[in-house]
């Protein structure tokens, strides 16, 4: 069941006090194959510019950057900001910034957007508010990666799968390619024409 009360900051602020890394994103086997196949589920060679929040210490902004003329990317917590820009400041095109969904969005439209460990702390009308942005900031053609985490997490307003979910009855965009396994749920949709 679906708790509608967003996760508090809070519990963002006490992980980030704890840790330069909270979630052991560098550490853990599951980061990296997950990173694998998000940037391995990308059906096209390069991208103009993406558009990644929530994009913690920086590893998959990494990656993305490797594939992408320009990089944005957010998160709401400055040390996060900080790590990311350490790790990607010899990499041109990498713009980080603080930036807490679903307000903090940038005015840009992009050809990718990575919605990475992220949808499943917000209740359902910043849910709302974010597909809108999306769905609004996504060139028509463009690509939205959906990627998160199956199993339960208290801190989790919604499941990994209902996270992904939440763009599937959306006008705007088609599936263009799925993996899931026990871990985590991938989804790669495309922006239609309107």
């Amino acid at each position: 069941m679906t708790v509608d009360l967003a996760t508090p900051d809070e519990y963002f602020d006490r992980l980030w006090r704890a840790s330069h890394d909270p979630w052991d994103h560098a550490g853990r086997f599951y980061e990296t194959r997950k990173y694998h196949a998000t940037i391995a589920l990308l059906d096209r060679p390069r991208f103009r510019r993406a558009f990644e929040p929530a994009c913690g210490v920086g590893l998959l902004t990494e990656r993305l950057a490797a594939r992408c003329d320009a990089v944005e990317a957010r998160d709401r917590h400055p040390r996060a900001v900080a790590a990311t820009r350490r790790r990607c400041q010899h990499l041109d095109g990498v713009n980080v910034a603080i930036g807490k969904l679903p307000e903090g969005w940038p005015p840009d439209t992009f050809d990718l957007i990575v919605l990475s460990e992220v949808l499943y702390y917000f209740d359902a009308s910043q849910l709302n508010a974010i597909v809108e942005h999306v769905s609004d900031a996504t060139e028509a053609g463009g690509l939205l990666v959906l990627v998160h985490y199956r199993r339960p997490v208290a801190e989790h307003v919604r499941s990994g799968d209902e996270a992904n979910a939440v763009f599937d009855d959306h006008p705007a965009w088609r599936s263009r390619g799925r993996y899931v396994d026990a871990d985590f749920v991938l989804d790669l949709k495309t922006r239609c024409d309107d």
